[in-house]
């Protein structure tokens, strides 16, 4: 439970150059079991889509502000930060002028820290937030390097499929180039397996493979396939609330718990 003090928020960027993986899924349903356990989590989307601010129930005509005014007009966070129907979850909303900021990024010199300076400690660690989740969108662009430039950590969602570690191998390399040219101290804060089918050899596979060749990093909790996780979105609520007891819900709050646990270690 979060004692109420002030101080640092964690920021972990949620990271998969490819699409379909579970990002915004993990972004929403991780974020709300941890609000559920009393933990204060802000989610910043920043995919031009939004599809992380429909889901937590943000309507177009009501982001009034966001992401973009955060990184490009020097708007603070907590003057973008909207309030859910989840006590203690709060979102930066995305719209599709989004999109056009890798591009109006290139003219500014420090275009990689925008982010980590709108997230400076010194403009955010009097909103008393625990945690902070950045949803980045389906690619390594400049929006992403940006994320993993102000984070302290990435998650990555793994979709038990065919190439998962393929393209992970590739992030990986980012993450490196990163901490070589930006940001030294950024960490790998775990892999979600996402889309789970116990009865997928396939999907078996890929959990061996993943927990063979990167041990511990690979979270102990799987995010099973299920109908509740796929449907929650449409009704604009995580799984946790559109259907509490569901196998989707019971295995994002374990996987809040592990995490948590993590950094209790």
């Amino acid at each position: 439970m979060s004692d109420g003090s002030i101080g640092r928020p964690r920021i972990v960027a949620i990271v998969n150059q490819k699409g379909g993986v579970g990002k915004t899924t993990t972004a929403i349903n991780l974020g709300a079991a941890l609000a559920e356990a009393g933990k204060k989590v802000a989610v910043i989307d920043l995919d031009p889509q939004g599809n992380a601010s429909t889901g937590l129930g943000i309507e177009a005509e009501d982001r009034d502000r966001t992401t973009y005014d955060l990184i490009l007009e020097g708007m603070d966070l907590i003057d973008v930060l909207q309030g859910t129907r989840i006590p203690n979850l709060f979102v930066v909303p995305a719209t599709a002028d989004l999109s056009s900021a890798d591009v109006e990024m290139l003219s500014k010199g420090h275009r990689t820290a925008l982010l980590k300076e709108a997230l400076d400690p010194e403009k955010i660690d009097a909103i008393g937030l625990d945690f902070i989740f950045i949803d980045c969108p389906p690619s390594l662009s400049l929006l992403t390097i940006n994320a993993m430039v102000a984070a302290d950590s990435v998650l990555v969602p793994l979709q038990s499929e065919f190439f998962a570690l393929e393209g992970l191998s590739q992030l990986m390399v980012t993450v490196r180039e990163v901490r070589q040219s930006a940001n030294p101290k950024l960490g790998i804060e775990g892999i979600v397996l996402t889309m789970y089918d116990g009865r997928n050899k396939l999907a078996q596979g890929v959990q061996a493979d993943a927990r063979d060749t990167l041990g511990e990093l690979v979270f102990q909790t799987i995010i099973p396939r299920n109908v509740r996780v796929s449907e929650a979105p449409s009704y604009a609520q995580p799984v946790t609330e559109y259907d509490p007891v569901s196998k989707g819900s019971i295995a994002y709050r374990a996987l809040a718990d592990e995490f948590v646990a993590r950094h209790r270690a």
